[in-house]
């Protein structure tokens, strides 16, 4: 498993409009997720390592976003052909055990992540209001390892700054994770 970390964010990159299936059986749009004050699109997937290290973290600061108005949504975009751990039954499974309070959906043609410019598992997008990029970077300050005390919520702070002042922080920690499962193009 090849270790990547996003690139910095493109600052001309806007919510790109998407229409995928979730675990609970109904389809969902960028319009459908967007949310009053941002919304958060985070790439991740059922098996990746990074992904469960964050995962009890990652749900929590969703659903608080969602609280505060922020819609939520989690796309997993890889091979599940050769990467079964990823079929979309065990991202059924993967939301139940983490009691996601948000759409999982699942990016089988990966235009989507493609679009996004996705690179790797866990990748975390936070747009403005208006559908605009703001923030790429890490959960937290914690990244792959156990949380502590003094952990910052680096995506929930940078999203509560959008939201009251229209941008978020200069800096941003890339986020680190396994290379996105890409299907074979021949």
């Amino acid at each position: 498993m090849a270790l990547l970390e996003t690139p910095a964010k493109n600052q001309n990159l806007h919510m790109a409009d998407f229409r995928l299936k979730s675990v609970d059986g109904k389809f969902y749009t960028a319009a459908d997720i967007k949310g009053q004050q941002g919304t958060v699109i985070a790439f991740i997937c059922n098996h990746c390592p990074y992904v469960k290290a964050i995962i009890k973290r990652l749900v929590p600061t969703f659903e608080l976003l969602q609280q505060e108005g922020f819609g939520c949504i989690a796309i997993m975009p890889n091979d599940t052909q050769n990467y079964p751990a990823d079929s979309f039954e065990n991202m059924a499974l993967f939301a139940k055990e983490h009691h996601f309070t948000f759409p999982y959906v699942i990016d089988e043609t990966q235009e989507v992540a493609r679009t996004y410019g996705a690179v790797c598992t866990p990748d975390l997008f936070g747009f403005d209001a208006d559908g605009v990029l703001q923030y790429r970077g890490r959960l937290d300050s914690a990244g792959p390892n156990q949380a502590d005390p003094d952990t910052k919520p680096e995506l929930l702070e940078a999203m509560r700054m959008i939201a009251a002042q229209g941008h978020a922080p200069d800096r941003q920690h890339p986020s680190m994770g396994c290379s996105i499962k890409w299907k074979s193009t021949h």
